[in-house]
């Protein structure tokens, strides 16, 4: 997700010289530097995180103590409590296809999913709502419909519909997936262009994390239907400052006055900075209601598919989804868990438990956590859980979010689970120069598997 909530720590990316190619795992090229309000960003913004930790008695098959310990003296980001912490989760996951004690794929599927969705927690949120066409027009050659509809529960959903002018036949889906990118004032609009007038810090933000471009509009181009819509806490689905109460005064002047336009940079700065700052407690509170914020997204997420699904001018047959950063998150856990997406493509958000633990928890949000999930299954295998359905994992070497040997294992891990269900040409991954990106020659490697395999 992204690279955000660092105050005390000051980054030092090591930059790989050379480039190298292994299997079929590519090193691209393509290197591009962030912008400077994005690297301010980061020095500017803090967060405290805490791991939540109690073991489950339950046992599935033959396991091992973790073995990947670093040594003793070897620094971390919680200590010399480092090595205890990766010992704690047994190696592999008592519900990995890599035990050995699973053999069969559905019957390995079937207990590992059952039990993932009882962590993730997802909430019911009932019948999949009516939804609201609020307008329809033609622009960047595409026939665009702006949605809404209302869930049980916050502000109406914001979407848009893309696809191309004249279609006349039912298209391939797609679910395309917003980031986080420290912006929730913002969702759809971060990867969707509607008008010639675009806000400057989108245009900022398409210009650092997707090279200038509108991703879910080029794809549409391609010949699919594209669903964007904003998810919990983002856009029109955030949480608005003056709707909260009861919390510590935050010198945050320009908040008391919710101003909901998008033309004071001001205001949608100091949003964001609050938002942020407010994750703790959103998620604590999420905790404390028996969900997660993985589950929340979850559920959200598949609301939008089922409204995409339904739409005459749509093939269900054919439906993929994807996105960058905090898209890549929220692609891991839809695609994993939901046998609907045919074909997904995570982006910038792939690594292990170790990282998280060792590393970079402090780089990500409290959005990315299924507590008691790691004894089970290390995170690739979340998205594992679609094997035999073709995945594709987009990297950068120097993505700041991840260690790049953590990366590596990651891929290791899906190329594993994919062979020993026989399909291994169902998942590639390719690695690319630069920082925390979805640029053009990424995206374009997104849409050749998106056709290769949906249209």
């Amino acid at each position: 997700m992204y690279r955000f909530f660092i105050a005390i720590f000051a980054f030092n990316i090591a930059i790989r010289a050379t480039t190298v190619e292994t299997g079929s795992v590519q090193r691209w090229k393509t290197v591009k530097i962030n912008s400077r309000s994005r690297r301010d960003f980061i020095k500017k913004s803090a967060l405290m995180t805490a791991s939540l930790g109690s073991r489950i008695s339950t046992f599935v098959g033959p396991t091992t103590r973790h073995t990947n310990m670093i040594a003793p003296s070897t620094k971390s980001i919680i200590g010399n409590y480092g090595p205890w912490a990766t010992s704690l989760r047994p190696s592999p996951g008592r519900l990995s296809f890599r035990n050995p004690a699973w053999k069969d794929l559905s019957d390995w599927k079937e207990k590992a999913l059952t039990k993932a969705k009882e962590l993730i927690a997802s909430p019911d949120i009932g019948t999949v709502p009516s939804v609201r066409t609020e307008k329809k027009y033609v622009f960047d050659g595409l026939a665009i419909e702006e949605l809404s509809w209302q869930l049980p529960y916050g502000n109406r959903t914001r979407a848009v519909i893309l696809k191309p002018m004249n279609a006349k036949n039912r298209l391939p889906g797609i679910l395309a997936l917003h980031d986080h990118g420290g912006k929730k004032y913002f969702g759809v609009d971060k990867i969707a262009r509607t008008s010639t007038q675009q806000h400057p810090l989108i245009v900022d933000h398409q210009r650092s994390d997707y090279e200038g471009r509108a991703w879910a509009n080029e794809i549409a181009k391609l010949g699919y239907v594209v669903l964007v819509h904003d998810t919990f806490t983002f856009g029109s689905r955030r949480v608005k400052y003056e709707d909260v109460e009861g919390l510590p005064s935050i010198p945050h002047g320009t908040l008391s006055d919710e101003r909901d336009i998008h033309t004071d940079n001001t205001y949608i700065l100091e949003y964001n900075q609050w938002a942020a700052e407010h994750e703790h407690v959103m998620s604590k509170s999420l905790f404390s209601s028996g969900t997660t914020w993985p589950g929340v997204f979850l559920a959200e997420d598949q609301v939008a598919l089922s409204i995409l699904a339904a739409r005459g001018d749509v093939d269900p047959e054919k439906l993929g989804c994807g996105g960058l950063s905090g898209g890549g998150l929220r692609t891991v856990y839809l695609a994993g868990t939901d046998s609907r997406i045919k074909c997904a493509v995570c982006a910038g958000f792939m690594s292990t438990w170790d990282d998280f633990i060792l590393h970079k928890s402090y780089t990500h949000t409290w959005m990315t956590y299924v507590p008691l999930l790691p004894n089970y299954l290390e995170f690739p295998e979340i998205l594992g859980l679609r094997i035999p359905l073709p995945t594709l994992v987009l990297n950068n070497n120097q993505d700041e979010l991840y260690t790049l040997p953590e990366m590596e294992k990651a891929d290791h891990i899906l190329r594993e689970v994919y062979a020993k269900a026989g399909v291994p040409r169902h998942f590639e991954s390719a690695y690319y120069e630069g920082p925390h990106k979805l640029d053009i020659h990424m995206q374009q490697k997104a849409f050749d598997w998106f056709g290769q395999w949906l249209l």
